[in-house]
Parts: C-alpha cells; structure tokens; sequence
C-alpha cells in the first residue's frame, strides 16, 4: 500500500477499511476495504479527515476482486440466467425463468482447481424458479493476477454453456394404466391422481386415462389411441414388475419404441423404463410413484419435459446419488436424492 493525498486518489483501491464516527449517533465502516474511491467520495473523506488516504496498487496484469468476479459470472452464464451487480467481490447467478437448471460439473471442477478461484453452486438437474439463486463467483485475494482469470475464461469457452435454465414445456399427457384388478373394477387405480398431480406442477395434462387389462394387444391399442389423439407424452402404469403376467414393457418394446432403458439404479423406482415412440417420449412407471414422495419418475420428468435428450449413461450416472432415504419429513430436492 501506499499513501496519497485524497484529491488525487479518484480510481484508486482503497487499502484498507474506514470508520466514520458521529458522536451520539453514529460509528462504524464508511467504506470497505477495497472501495475504488469516485469523485463524489472525495468531500467526505475530507469531512473524516482523511488527507491522506492508503490504496492498493494495481499492477498491470491484476484485477480488483469486482473486476474478476464479474469476468468469472460472464465466463459461466448461459441461456436464461441473470447476473447480479458485484458486491464485495462476489457476483450472483440467479435463474430468469422457471425451468431445469443445468451445470456442467466437469467445468465447474476444472475451474475450481485454479488458484484463488472460488465458484459455487447448486447442483444440477433441478426445477428452480425464476429469481432463484443458482450459483456464486469470487476471487479469493483483493488483487488477483489477471492471468487466473483469463485460464478460467478458456476452460468456460470449452464447455460453454456452464450453467443455464432449461425451459419446461407444457405437454399433452395421455396415460394408459393396466392390470386387470383395476380394468375390471376390483381395486380402484390409485396411479392416476398422483402422476396427475405430478405433471400439474410442472405445467402438463393429462388429457385422457385408458384402463387397460394385462394384455400385450390392448396395451398397444390404447397407445397408438392416444398417439392418434396427438399427445406429446405417454406414460404408462401398471405392469412393470418382472412378473409374468405384466405386459406393459413387452407391449411398448413390441411397438417399436426405441427402449433407452428398462431398469434405473435409482431406489426407490428401479423398475422404471424410458423410450421414445415415433418421437414421443414414453414412460413406464413402477408401483412405488404410487406412494413414495419421490422415486426414479420425480428425476427424469423434468429432464423430459425440459426436452433434454437421455442416454443410457445419463440413467446410469443417476446410480450415484440414487439412493432415496424417505426422510420425513421429505425435502426434496434440497437433499442429496438425484444429486
């Protein structure tokens, strides 16, 4: 640090905090460490005393810690994301709509491991609301070297985008439940009123049920119905189970879907299957949606509704993190399910 009058320090990093006292009414920190003084600081500096005053000295090829955390929240942001204004070195990341967060861990990782880089957020895959904040960027020192910043920026270009919100499409959801204890009116089908509830969260529809019995012909019928009517969705019920007499994998396989997968490591919902018919994604839900908080189904929709194309090693990357522990009460997603 260095000394110098105050008149001529307009531009220049203070070094260190300053206390303003008002006797009777006042004392405390005026301005912060770091403070980059402004000409219209400079008559209260002086109403403080302040002759003098100590500033950083800012080298060429340095950042001020508010220079570097805006230039790390640009590097990061993609599509429907807002930046905050920068304060005390940190600027926030916050969501511009309702939708998917995405965030690519592999740059957030590479990133973190540069010196005097701190990059935080929350995990991704998750529904967030707009206004939600989703991430923090900061350089660790006051000064940081310009350098730093700029191997950051290259690491953010090669995984572009970093972080972004996914919009959620409103679909046209048609359900086809099996089983012949419910087609025939013996039980009553507990399914439909909870995926129904599901979806209306998200902002889909069920627009037709169809009540099916365990036959691999009528299952069929009742998709292509629904497909003729002009879902965009389809989710089946019923019948997942290894059992014999449970049709519904065979049927959707037998149509010709393209099968991403039959089976999750994701507990509870391990029976759950993905597909895509004549482009329309397919899902067959396990027994548990019917009365856990959240299973393998609460993982991928919004990922499906985010039209967010899923392989076999995106299910299969659920395995970590895929284990339910039915808290209660439940607070997910604010826990590790999924995660």
């Amino acid at each position: 640090m260095r000394e110098i009058k105050t008149e001529q320090a307009i531009g220049m990093v203070l070094g260190h905090d300053l206390t303003k006292i008002i006797p009777g009414k006042f004392k405390g920190r005026a301005f912060k460490k770091g403070h980059i003084i402004r000409q219209q600081d400079i008559e209260e500096l002086l109403s403080m005393g302040k002759e003098y005053i100590y500033i950083l000295d800012i080298k060429e090829g340095e950042l001020h810690e508010d220079d570097a955390a805006e230039r790390l929240a640009k590097a990061i942001y993609g599509p429907n994301i807002e930046l905050s204004e920068t304060s005390e070195g940190k600027v926030n990341l916050s969501a511009a709509i309702d939708g998917l967060l995405k965030i690519n861990q592999e740059a957030i990782v590479a990133m973190n491991t540069v010196a005097d880089i701190a990059i935080a957020t929350l995990h991704s895959n998750r529904i967030v609301k707009k206004g939600e904040k989703l991430a923090g960027t900061r350089a660790v020192p006051l000064v940081i070297d310009e350098e730093k910043i700029k191997t950051v920026e290259t690491i953010a270009k090669n995984f572009e985008p970093v972080i972004q919100v996914m919009p959620i499409r409103s679909l046209k959801v048609g359900m086809v439940t099996t089983g012949s204890e419910v087609f025939k009116g013996r039980i009553p089908d507990a399914f439909g009123p909870v995926v129904t509830k599901k979806l209306a969260a998200l902002g889909s529809e069920v627009v037709e049920q169809i009540f099916v019995p365990d036959d691999l012909d009528e299952i069929q019928a009742a998709v292509n119905k629904l497909m003729d009517k002009g879902v965009e969705m389809i989710i089946t019920t019923g019948g997942m189970s290894v059992d014999p007499d449970d049709r519904t994998p065979g049927a959707i396989k037998a149509l010709g879907a393209e099968i991403v997968t039959y089976g999750t490591p994701i507990l509870p919902g391990s029976m759950l299957l993905l597909a895509y018919y004549k482009g329309i994604p397919v899902l067959g839900l396990p027994g548990c949606v019917m009365y856990e908080k959240s299973t393998s189904f609460d993982l991928i929709l919004p990922r499906v509704l985010a039209n967010e194309p899923i392989t076999r090693e995106d299910i299969a990357r659920l395995g970590y993190g895929g284990l339910c522990l039915s808290c209660q009460p439940c607070t997910f997603p604010h826990c590790s399910f999924g995660k």
